[in-house]
């Protein structure tokens, strides 16, 4: 960060306007959309932590994992582990400010300081040890004198009783949500249903320029700088972060972390490709004109024309290259075949897109709805002229809207999705 950009974030106009344009951003659909999916997919990744890191102590290479470890050493519980991953998660927020920008800073600071509310969130709605644990029946008078004193006391498998809420003591009869039963060590099981949870989380939070905060923030960085995969980047950083599960965990379970890692790196890949996934259309037709027109003003996707030579025939054609979206690409091919045009098309999957490929929908939507805004000012003076004249009117609309909600409802709907602002 240079000294220029550090005495802006000092200026009173540097505030203002970013309080101007955060209040203009709140007023978007996309907003409140990014937001409701950040959040859901926060409780995936909360759920993910809580039910398969904690109960079985797997330290898979995140943040999680390591302020686990700090939670296991120092004896803490669900509420501990919550504030020390926000704790941590604010350190590296920092780091996203400064390397990464504010849209993705803003957006990571929200969803890493919900995860450790989250957490808490889901132990209050259903605490793991429902599945791990079962009541004591009359337990010792002694031992829940000693619970409650804070005392640990271990049982004949080596596990401490647990005191809940309620103040009834919890024994424990599994080692894990997912294990058969106590010893059984099915801690693979668990692994894969964290792996796939968490990454599903993380895949669309990247999806939305932002993340789950801690490890997500490093490997964005390393993505940003040195342009590994993301999925190579989130293995890196967590390798090393596995490494400290020593202070708690045998080798056994240290090798398993760095495994749950390497996954978790793999299907982050494979979830963002998914995701991010788009056709790259070649096209060949002697009716290229109408198919540019069907791309630029109906799909409102952009395209290049390229003079081509076929190899066999020596003839000079125009080739139309153009990325789209599933769905616009299920679209062009219904087009083509309806109007059965002669053409020789290839397709292709792309998953990493840069530059300008929102350039051309996004003018083109701004320049509609800024034609519907006139247009909706124009008849609305012509209304209420109208209507100042002829009083009468006023009533007979109003009633009809009266008997009419649906239509009135359906309009403000098109009215927010257009932008069009009421006076």
């Amino acid at each position: 960060m240079n000294t220029n950009t550090f005495k802006q974030w000092l200026t009173a106009d540097f505030w203002k306007e970013l309080g101007l344009l955060t209040l203009n951003v709140i007023k978007t659909p996309k907003f409140w959309k990014e937001l409701i999916g950040m959040t859901i997919g926060m409780f995936a990744g909360a759920a993910a932590v809580y039910y398969f890191l904690m109960p079985s102590h797997i330290i898979v290479g995140s943040i999680s994992g390591l302020s686990l470890v700090i939670n296991t050493v120092i004896g803490g519980n669900a509420d501990t582990l919550s504030y020390i991953v926000m704790a941590i998660n604010a350190f590296l927020l920092v780091l996203a400010f400064l390397l990464i920008g504010n849209e993705f800073g803003l957006k990571t600071v929200y969803t890493a300081m919900i995860l450790g509310p989250l957490i808490q969130v889901w132990d209050r709605i259903y605490p793991y040890t429902n599945f791990t644990h079962r009541l004591l029946a009359n337990p010792d008078p002694e031992l829940l004198e000693q619970l409650q004193g804070g005392t640990q006391v271990l049982d004949i498998h080596g596990n401490p009783y647990i005191l809940d809420k309620a103040g009834h003591v919890l024994e424990q009869v599994k080692d894990t949500v997912m294990s058969a039963g106590l010893g059984t060590g099915d801690v693979w099981f668990d692994l894969l249903c964290f792996v796939v949870c968490l990454s599903i989380c993380q895949a669309f939070e990247f999806r939305m320029n932002a993340s789950t905060g801690g490890l997500d923030i490093l490997a964005k960085i390393i993505n940003k700088f040195l342009h590994f995969d993301i999925g190579a980047s989130v293995t890196i950083g967590g390798a090393i972060i596995c490494l400290s599960a020593f202070a708690i965990n045998d080798f056994r379970m240290v090798m398993i972390g760095l495994i749950g890692t390497w996954i978790n790196g793999l299907v982050v890949d494979y979830f963002t490709t998914s995701l991010n996934k788009r056709k790259r259309v070649c096209i060949i037709s002697p009716q290229y004109d109408s198919i540019r027109k069907f791309i630029v003003n109906d799909l409102v996707r952009g395209c290049s024309m390229y003079e081509v030579t076929g190899g066999y025939t020596g003839e000079k054609q125009i080739e139309i290259q153009s990325l789209l979206s599933t769905d616009e690409y299920a679209a062009l091919c219904k087009f083509l075949n309806e109007n059965d045009l002669k053409v020789f098309m290839t397709a292709g999957n792309c998953s990493e897109l840069s530059g300008q490929w929102f350039v051309h929908r996004s003018r083109f939507e701004e320049s509609r709805d800024k034609y519907y805004q006139k247009r909706h000012d124009f008849f609305e003076k012509m209304r209420i002229n109208y209507e100042e004249k002829n009083p009468e009117a006023k009533t007979r609309r109003e009633e009809w809207e009266a008997k009419h909600p649906d239509f009135v409802t359906r309009r403000a709907e098109w009215y927010k999705k257009h932008n069009i602002h009421i006076d």
